[in-house]
């Protein structure tokens, strides 16, 4: 209360203390074998891998969306959803053909290598494991959470598959590089009425009237793009107010409503507004790539308040595409 935080920091350092204990712990964790009647780390690490393969979706056909999704001047979005087709299909190419190694590996069949070695000792706790980051969507989920994740964003871009063109609304947390996606959008908008895409930002407005957005968005804007899957954390929004409030006691994170990001041509930034910033993880760190993006950071969201920014800046206000969870 003297710094003028909220009592749910209590609770965040508790859980960060307790988190860093706790991943102390699992990495003195010895591969040992089991006890009397216990299964041993090897049988325990084929049993994870077993699980995983069985449930691993197939790879989208790159041909078919090629096909599908034709690269068209005025549809940025059919380049958009062929990228992140590919980009899961490295990823699903890597686990197919690592589990598979690694089951043969432990069964004497093929040499242990050091990296399916590593494998073998993050499915054993519970991990993401390191050849699966390389070439993974950031997250800093456990394997476990991190695999249903991965099967929802999968199953997000098969549905658009499916669909054969752009969704009504886009579930942005489950794609991969979702600053290619905004990009996208905006240049739909740019070559729609010939604009200058250097002189567009997004208006962003809140949809919180909106409950169910996959039922009740069945049609896209005119322009723009509806998307869903934000969280906040430091703060709420109060769909009664229509504006950003106070936390309510033990809520740590809650859901943004869906916003309609739509594109305007010399756009006034409204200084009453919070410039939230978004991140993909909630780490809020990241590195710069060598196309001038951020591995983490995505944009601002400007989220409309009556009290100063101070307060929400002091607060460590943010917005993100994925939880610890």
């Amino acid at each position: 209360e003297a710094f003028g935080l909220h009592e749910n920091c209590n609770i965040t350092c508790a859980q960060d203390e307790a988190s860093r204990l706790l991943s102390g712990m699992q990495s003195m964790v010895q591969l040992g074998g089991g006890g009397e009647g216990g299964m041993s780390a090897e049988d325990v690490q084929d049993e994870a891998a077993v699980s995983i393969q069985e449930r691993l979706p197939k790879p989208f056909p790159l041909d078919v969306c090629e096909s599908k999704f034709p690269t068209l001047y005025e549809e940025s979005m059919n380049t958009v959803v062929k990228q992140e087709c590919l980009r899961y299909n490295k990823l699903l190419w890597k686990m197919i053909s690592t589990l598979k190694d690694f089951r043969k590996a432990i069964k004497g069949l093929i040499v242990m290598t050091g990296e399916l070695e590593g494998l073998g000792k993050s499915l054993f706790v519970n991990e993401q494991p390191e050849m699966w980051i390389k070439v993974g969507p950031l997250s800093l989920k456990p394997l476990s959470s991190w695999y249903l994740d991965i099967l929802a964003r999968v199953e997000f871009f098969q549905e658009w598959y499916d669909l054969g063109k752009a969704p009504p609304v886009f579930w942005v947390s489950g794609i991969f590089f979702p600053q290619s996606f905004f990009t996208g959008a905006m240049q739909n908008y740019a070559r729609k009425f010939n604009e200058e895409i250097d002189l567009l930002s997004y208006r962003h407005t809140m949809r919180d009237d909106v409950i169910d957005p996959k039922k009740e968005l069945t049609v896209a804007p005119v322009n723009g793009v509806y998307i869903y899957g934000i969280f906040l954390e430091g703060c709420r929004w109060d769909s009664e107010l229509h504006k950003l409030n106070d936390s309510k006691p033990k809520e740590l994170f809650t859901d943004l409503p869906s916003l309609w990001f739509c594109p305007v041509r010399n756009r006034e930034i409204t200084l009453a507004d919070y410039r939230c910033p978004c991140y993909k993880v909630v780490s809020r760190k990241g590195t710069l790539l060598t196309t001038g993006h951020s591995t983490n950071f995505v944009l601002y969201i400007e989220l409309n308040t009556d009290i100063i920014q101070d307060k929400w800046i002091k607060a460590g206000v943010a917005a993100f595409l994925a939880l610890r969870f």
